[in-house]
């Protein structure tokens, strides 16, 4: 019996019937029983578990009749609604093993007249509470034996969000919850999408525990990723007030940003708004104190100033100033790690001791390029260090074990990992990404190696003084690029990472499978919100008003509808006509969509990554324009290195004819897409990268080196 499939519930009962005793007795018996329960002004928040072991071959019983034929004659002569029926759950010759999983789960055992005592002591059900037939019907869910709340935290910790909210509705109806329960029901609201909901709970659960910096951090949190920024930083105020001593809500107040802008004037309001409150919080800042240096660095573990660099601007100005303060929080409380750290000799094998450290070493768009970089390295003179300090593994992770001279997984743990870098001796620590994980942020603060670097796996300068290179690719970087950054800028060939060809499989699904119309024009826009600008928002209307039959599909751009009805209202379009918006729960279904639809629609000023190199795979016409910085230059010069440059746009004119001419002209695209599977050994796995980014870590440790002689 598979026990992962059981339906029990918040009160889960366990009866071992004598299936050896006369049957009419045993017939009465589960009747009564099942009676009490079907009648039970609970019954749905019931399970009866019926233990059915060692009923003999040779008997003519069957336990799953019997149960049968008492329920359907309890339904009519009770006259019960079969949707309100409790759990009855039959029990075959479970195993000690299974048995030891299952009891823990089970209120009571309810005493028979006659028993299998030999199934009861083998069970070990022995020590379960007894429960005499004549008080079922006083079980109640207020009973704290009960363990509703429990079993509702435990049907959210399954994912079963709507069983969950039954189960802390019925108990906030009558009494107060704690915090945990406030915010176990708010994130069920908020993974049904039922905001408005989720934020209201929030709110009364502040009323309740005003001090709950938990309720206010998930309250900011919702507020801001559903675009309702004033009400984010209206909710931070509050916290920060109430909470004067949590540095988190600080940074929350004075530097939380939109997810995505309304109009096209809100950029730079936030931008000057940013850049003032962080004036004013680096001057608020005191680490004078032990308490003070700690709620600091206890803040920086909860905040990221991801969306900064999304403004479409140079942010190196700010970069850096953040930078500076995420420093000295971090020096204040680790002094002992920001000091410089020497070259250490090579050892008699000669090898230079690189690390790679990151909180996403599994199956990640900011760190799956790495994977190219360790397959190819030259094992004869690079020991190649991996520190994952995420927990989230799986096939990606065990590529990066494989490929590692020493693999440490040590999982949210700061001071651990720093101590084993330092203990490690490298002489080159890199960062694959600073910016998406606020942890990771704080380990570049810190100087762990006597040289340390950041790639592009978040493509924004990290502004910390502590990372020395920023290392890029040639095809992404403009003429200004060293303007861009804090550090010093090193730009590999090519696209500058080895990129493994994605495995995309063949398409299995037709459209119909997705509700997408047979004799539509699909343009797939995939990137995810915070990427689209709204002074763009009018190229998909006019590529609408050419290509009447267009769809435009957005696998993660809820937030952008309201924004999308009125750029098509202004040409006089329907939105709702062309935009679909739909949930693709599996990667599977995603790049069934990259070999359904006919376009791929790159963003403006923020390229897309892996989206654009998988739409490759699925030899899937890109239109795109090069931004300002090497964030927006990605899928251009993915096109470059495949010699597929037709569809580069140097304008918003010019991108819109391209994405219509796509639209119209069918043999066109078929064109395009072949010369994309013809050429995409130019692209992936390209080995020439990975020779000149070794050359440079051999040039920069044998110049420091040589500075100490």
């Amino acid at each position: 019996m598979d026990l992962t499939t059981l339906n029990l519930k918040p009160l889960n009962l366990l009866i071992f019937p004598d299936w050896n005793q006369p049957e009419e007795l045993l017939y009465l018996e589960l009747e009564a029983i099942i009676k009490s329960i079907v009648t039970h002004p609970e019954r749905d928040s019931l399970a009866l578990l019926i233990d059915s072991t060692e009923i003999l071959e040779s008997s003519e019983l069957d336990a799953h009749l019997i149960v049968s034929g008492i329920l359907m004659n309890l339904c009519m002569t009770e006259d019960l609604d079969p949707a309100g029926e409790p759990e009855i759950i039959l029990l075959e010759n479970l195993t000690q093993s299974q048995w030891s999983d299952i009891l823990p789960q089970i209120q009571y055992r309810i005493r028979l007249n006659a028993e299998n005592q030999q199934a009861l002591a083998d069970s070990g059900a022995e020590k379960i509470p007894v429960l005499e037939q004549d008080r079922l019907i006083h079980l109640s869910l207020e009973s704290p034996a009960s363990g509703a709340i429990d079993f509702g935290n435990t049907l959210y910790l399954q994912g079963k969000y709507e069983a969950a909210i039954k189960y802390y509705q019925r108990f906030l109806a009558s009494q107060t919850g704690d915090v945990e329960l406030y915010f176990n029901f708010s994130q069920c609201l908020r993974n049904l999408k039922k905001t408005e909901e989720a934020i209201a709970l929030l709110e009364s659960g502040i009323r309740h525990y005003p001090t709950a910096g938990q309720l206010h951090f998930e309250l900011i949190k919702i507020c801001q990723q559903n675009g309702l920024t004033n009400q984010a930083i209206s909710k931070a105020e509050i916290a920060a007030d109430l909470l004067p001593n949590e540095y988190v809500f600080k940074l929350l107040k004075h530097l939380t940003l939109p997810i995505i802008y309304n109009t096209q004037a809100e950029i730079p309001f936030y931008r000057e708004r940013f850049v003032r409150e962080l004036e004013k919080l680096i001057q608020q800042t005191s680490l004078t104190t032990p308490d003070e240096k700690i709620n600091a660095c206890r803040g920086l573990m909860s905040f990221t100033n991801f969306y900064l660099a999304y403004q479409a601007h140079n942010v190196v100005e700010s970069q850096s100033k953040y930078g500076n303060l995420v420093h000295q929080i971090m020096a204040a409380n680790y002094p002992q790690w920001v000091r410089s750290q020497p070259m250490p000799p090579l050892l008699e094998n000669g090898k230079i001791r690189v690390g790679y450290i990151s909180s996403f070493l599994h199956s990640y768009s900011g760190t799956l390029w790495l994977t190219g970089w360790l397959r190819y390295a030259d094992t004869n003179k690079f020991e190649i260090y991996c520190y994952y300090t995420g927990n989230e593994p799986d096939l990606i992770t065990e590529q990066f074990r494989q490929y590692s001279h020493l693999f440490r997984h040590i999982p949210h743990n700061l001071e651990a990992v720093c101590q084993q870098i330092i203990d490690d001796k490298l002489h080159i620590l890199v960062f694959p990404e600073i910016g998406m994980d606020a942890p990771t942020i704080q380990t570049a603060a810190l100087r762990l190696a006597p040289i340390q670097c950041s790639a592009w796996g978040h493509p924004v300068t990290s502004g910390l003084p502590t990372i020395d290179y920023f290392i890029s690719s040639e095809l992404m970087e403009p003429e200004s690029a060293r303007s861009h950054y804090s550090e010093t800028l090193i730009k590999l060939p090519n696209i500058g990472v080895s990129y493994p060809k994605p495995i995309v499989g063949k398409l299995n699904n037709s459209r119909s499978y997705f509700d997408l119309r047979e004799d539509a024009v699909i343009y797939l826009c995939c990137q995810a919100p915070f990427k689209y600008l709204p002074q763009y928002d009018f190229i998909l209307a006019e590529i609408a008003r050419h290509i009447p039959q267009a769809q435009f599909i957005f696998p993660r751009g809820e937030l952008l509808r309201e924004r999308l009805q009125r750029a098509f209202a202004a040409v006089n379009l329907n939105s709702e006509d062309y935009c679909l918006f739909l949930t693709l729960p599996t990667r599977q279904d995603y790049i069934a969509i990259n070999f359904l639809a006919n376009v791929f629609l790159d963003t403006f000023t923020w390229s897309g990554g892996n989206t654009s190199l998988e739409a490759i795979a699925c030899n899937l016409p890109i239109v795109t324009c090069p931004g300002e910085f090497m964030r927006g230059l990605h899928a251009y010069s993915f096109l470059k290195m495949l010699g597929v440059t037709d569809t580069i746009a140097q304008n918003e004119e010019e991108y819109i004819q391209i994405a219509v001419k796509l639209g119209l002209d069918s043999e066109w695209r078929r064109d395009i897409a072949q010369r994309m599977s013809q050429r995409q050994d130019n692209l992936f796995d390209d080995r020439v990268c990975v020779t000149a980014l070794e050359a440079f870590y051999q040039q920069i440790v044998r110049e420091r080196l040589e500075s100490y002689r």
